[in-house]
């Protein structure tokens, strides 16, 4: 997983091409499922190949076999991984989420490798194959050293809306979150996330007053939908949460 993960497959330049980008994108995504699937052959139990599964069925918006796999973490007392951004305290930064039965937990991604490496703009890079740390925590096996920056019981969620790009977990109580970056922390009353791996869509149009059509991006709409749904329907069944309406458009 690191190996297809770690890929150089967009080059800088390339990020003009947009269609390139997107190729990228399902070609590292279609990778990591066949992985995970690769994997889960060899041995059922494999604790990873089951999150990555959960996250890209999501990904690929097969709702069913997301929802499978999600049970089988949690239902093993696992927790499914991801790395994430979030906006409201650090652009240039990742975090890994984990989620489980109990709650969703947010940890510093300078705390869950072994050596933090920065790229371009200096966003983190992937760690290679070495880093069992790293690939170890993003199945959910989390180093019981390491404290997360926040602990959100579901008890405390109070809403989770969908957008275009992210989801908002809003919250009873606040809490800090702190950058690996500059060390900088922002209180939250809610969390604002994007979750990696699913790209948008372009679309062109035509500005009113401009002779020269335009482009503009479009989220995964409907993968937001989805997670979230089946995040609360996992842990929330009580349907204490709310889940407000939303329709596809532009912007957060």
């Amino acid at each position: 997983m690191a190996s297809v993960v770690a890929q150089d497959r967009t080059d800088w330049w390339r990020w003009f091409d947009l269609g390139r980008v997107q190729q990228d994108l399902a070609e590292l995504n279609f990778s990591e499922s066949a992985a995970a699937e690769r994997a889960l052959s060899i041995d059922p139990r494999n604790r990873l190949a089951h999150g990555i599964l959960a996250r890209q069925y999501l990904i690929d918006q097969n709702g069913e076999a997301a929802a499978r796999e999600w049970e089988t973490v949690l239902d093993s007392g696992g927790a499914v991984g991801w790395t994430g951004t979030l906006y409201d305290v650090d652009v240039r930064t990742y975090f890994l989420l984990t989620f489980d039965r109990e709650g969703l937990r947010i940890y510093r991604f300078d705390r869950v490798v072994e050596a933090l490496q920065r790229g371009t703009g200096g966003i983190p890079k992937f760690p290679g194959p070495g880093d069992q740390r790293f690939w170890a925590a993003s199945a959910g096996c989390v180093d019981p050293s390491v404290a997360p920056e926040a602990f959100v019981p579901w008890s405390t969620v109070k809403e989770i809306k969908s957008g275009n790009w992210v989801l908002w977990f809003k919250l009873e109580h606040p809490i800090r979150v702190s950058s690996d970056r500059n060390n900088k922390s922002k209180q939250l009353d809610e969390i604002k996330v994007n979750l990696h791996g699913a790209g948008g869509d372009w679309e062109v149009y035509q500005e009113v007053g401009n002779d020269e059509p335009s482009m503009r991006a479009r989220g995964p709409w409907a993968f937001l939908q989805l997670t979230r749904r089946t995040i609360a329907g996992l842990v929330d069944p009580e349907h204490r949460i709310a889940l407000p309406a939303s329709k596809p458009g532009v912007g957060w």
